[in-house]
């Protein structure tokens, strides 16, 4: 009998999709550039039911980073333009310092300088990778 008064069973498949609706409850700004690659992420990441904000250079994430409040961010570090993702993540961590931060990468001629907490995915990846990676740093753990 639960507090309310009432007995009633869960069952673990009930359970189950009553837990996973509460883990992919996540909020996602994505950040790459290549059109096939990010479109690829962002179907990865939605059939998860996670919400995904679609960025394709360092300026367009960061005026987002300011209006949108995500709990994640995934960033290419190679970008277009004046702004790469070494720097989305410390700006945005400014306005968010809680905020999860996935890099992904094939190659940086930049040294690395990620921000705490944080982890590094290399390209290539897998859709699964991206999914575990976003639930790992949900969840508070690093991979």
């Amino acid at each position: 009998m639960n507090f309310f008064g009432t007995a009633k069973t869960l069952d673990c498949l009930t359970f189950v999709n009553l837990i996973n609706a509460l883990r992919a409850a996540v909020r996602i700004l994505l950040v790459e550039d290549d059109p096939l690659i990010r479109e690829f992420a962002v179907d990865a990441l939605r059939e998860e039911d996670h919400t995904v904000i679609p960025a394709s250079d360092g300026e367009e994430a960061l005026a987002l980073c300011r209006r949108e409040v995500p709990e994640v961010l995934i960033t290419d570090i190679r970008l277009p333009g004046k702004v790469d993702g070494w720097q989305i993540a410390e700006r945005c961590r400014e306005h968010h310092p809680d905020l999860s931060v996935i890099y992904v990468t094939g190659f940086s001629p930049v040294t690395p300088r990620p921000v705490s907490g944080s982890i590094v995915l290399q390209q290539p990846y897998h859709p699964a990778e991206i999914v575990r990676a976003v639930n790992d740093v949900a969840a508070g753990r690093s991979t």
